[in-house]
């Protein structure tokens, strides 16, 4: 089940559970949709992969499995980043 993590992993930005803005990569990373596709340029700093809209989960559900409230480190670290950038930049996700 997703964590839901509440805010971006970039900015800081709060991304509640109902966020329309929030991306997640296949491990959870999570960042808000102007980081991801900007900033990280739809590459995760942590794995190299894609991004996707994190889905919404419905209010019935989230009453009985509620988001995460932990909190994750606010940074990217660029130099790192554009190891992974520099890499996968011409690399399709399906392809990484």
């Amino acid at each position: 089940m997703l964590e839901l993590r509440q805010s971006c992993e970039g900015c800081g930005k709060a991304l509640p559970p109902g966020a329309t803005d929030a991306m997640i990569c296949s491990f959870e990373c999570t960042f808000c949709e102007v980081c991801a596709l900007t900033k990280l340029s739809n590459v995760c700093p942590n794995c190299g992969g894609n991004f996707q809209h994190r889905p919404i989960r419905p209010a019935a559900m989230l009453a009985k499995h509620p988001a995460s409230t932990e909190q994750h480190a606010v940074k990217i670290d660029e130099p790192s980043h554009s190891v992974f950038f520099a890499r996968y930049r011409d690399t399709p996700p399906s392809q990484r």
